[in-house]
């Protein structure tokens, strides 16, 4: 089992603009999905511009904003723990995956799941970099997937695609995330697969 145990250390400047901790303990702000036992998202930082201000202090960011795609022109670095799902994912029906997305702000995903497929395929408009720190995880993509073992890493650009742990433990990853923007004839493309999706669904 992983260690549910996150420590984040922030830095900043005194009023003399020496280097000093700031603060030094778990993260403020941890979701933890009530649809899905184990889940949790521990919210490390984020910024909202880019190049990000640099101040001598910092009002706590992820206090003022809780959706899983970063903010435009901005970032977030997060670590998820990922509770085992079984061979086949949760057993969700459309309803509570729709709540799960809506509460970690993904709700229009919820259209975007493939019949037959895990439950909770998303996209996000944004370059993500996931490294595997500990245990394994299957990505998901339209009809392939990978097996990620410790100390592998993925660049997720903009795909829709889904997390599942197929082992007995909880598995832990860290996800860094860069606010994007699609290429017009792709945004052009990725509409038109959902509307494929939709009709496979019956939607």
């Amino acid at each position: 089992m992983v260690s549910q145990n996150v420590r984040r250390v922030v830095t900043g400047h005194d009023d003399r603009g020496k280097a000093v901790v700031l603060s030094d303990g778990a993260p403020p702000n941890v979701i933890r999905p009530e649809h899905q036992p184990g889940l949790a998202f521990h919210e490390l930082w984020h910024t909202d511009a880019s190049p990000a201000p640099v101040t001598a202090t910092e009002a706590e960011p992820t206090d003022r904003y809780t959706e899983t795609a970063p903010p435009p022109h901005g970032t977030i670095i997060r670590m998820v723990d990922i509770p085992p799902e079984g061979e086949d994912g949760p057993d969700f029906d459309k309803e509570t995956a729709r709540a799960l997305f809506e509460k970690v702000g993904l709700g229009e995903n919820a259209e975007h799941t493939i019949p037959g497929r895990h439950p909770l395929m998303h996209r996000t408009e944004s370059i993500d970099y996931g490294i595997v720190l500990e245990g394994q995880i299957v990505l998901l993509l339209d009809d392939s997937e990978v097996v990620l073992e410790q100390g592998d890493m993925v660049v997720q650009r903009g795909t829709i695609h889904a997390w599942t742990n197929r082992t007995d433990r909880i598995t832990r990853m860290l996800f860094v995330l860069t606010d994007g923007a699609f290429d017009p004839n792709l945004a052009r493309k990725t509409a038109e697969h959902d509307k494929r999706i939709k009709e496979l669904a019956g939607v």
